[in-house]
């Protein structure tokens, strides 16, 4: 049983498709995406446990809870089956989720995803493990710092997997990031290498490319989840 229930949008009908927003943000991230989408499936949207409109509750503030807590999402709303769009966090906790569910996952779009913290470009990525030291030391004290030190914690301490355990995933997967992204291209193309017969995405833009870029973000996820 799940200790929470997680807020959600939807627009749309037919087979179900999954959105998953990054760290720190929320269902609104997809606001290029909820009406061009929903005119081809069910577009669910949710926010992840401490993000948005869902309680944080009492569970581990991990990436692999957050997977477990789509597995109840998806058994409380008696959907045996979806295509799986995650972002950045939400394409962590897809490939988690996929790997360990992978009855449940049809197709399944990574938009700058990364398997641990080396992924991420050093410029990135040692402002946010100073960030997290810092919170940690006033967790304690400050229920704001200690929410901070939790949404840092999963960029410095999560998804922590190894390309070689991405052979799980056997669903059809295409793997989206952005020209200018703050994952490393190698580690993008690491993860779609590791995938087996995963497609690579490089479109123009930044980390942020569905958000900025949604035009061409939209065609390439869309002609991947239409073709037969």
């Amino acid at each position: 049983m799940m200790d929470i229930k997680p807020h959600f949008i939807e627009q749309g009908e037919g087979f179900p498709l999954i959105l998953l927003h990054g760290n720190g943000e929320d269902v609104r991230y997809f606001v290029h995406q909820m009406e061009p989408f929903s005119q081809h499936f069910r577009v669910i949207a949710i926010d992840t446990r401490g993000h948005g409109q869902t309680p944080r509750g009492d569970a581990p503030f991990t990436i692999r809870q957050f997977a477990e807590d789509l597995q109840g999402f998806m058994d409380a709303h008696e959907i045996d089956k979806a295509h799986i769009l995650g972002f950045s966090d939400g394409g962590n906790i897809a490939m988690i989720f996929t790997m360990t569910h992978p009855e449940r996952v049809e197709k399944l779009i990574l938009n700058g995803a990364n398997l641990n913290a080396s992924g991420v470009k050093k410029g990135i990525q040692i402002p946010i493990e100073i960030g997290y030291r810092i919170a940690k030391l006033f967790a304690r004290k400050s229920p704001e710092a200690r929410k901070n030190a939790e949404m840092l914690g999963l960029m410095v301490n999560d998804p922590n997997m190894r390309p070689d355990e991405l052979k799980k995933i056997q669903a059809p997967t295409l793997v989206v990031a952005g020209t200018n992204d703050m994952i490393k291209k190698s580690h993008t193309r690491l993860i779609a290498k590791s995938i087996p017969g995963a497609k690579l995405a490089i479109l123009p833009g930044d980390h942020f490319v569905a958000n900025k870029n949604p035009d061409a973000f939209n065609e390439a996820v869309l002609s991947f989840l239409l073709r037969q």
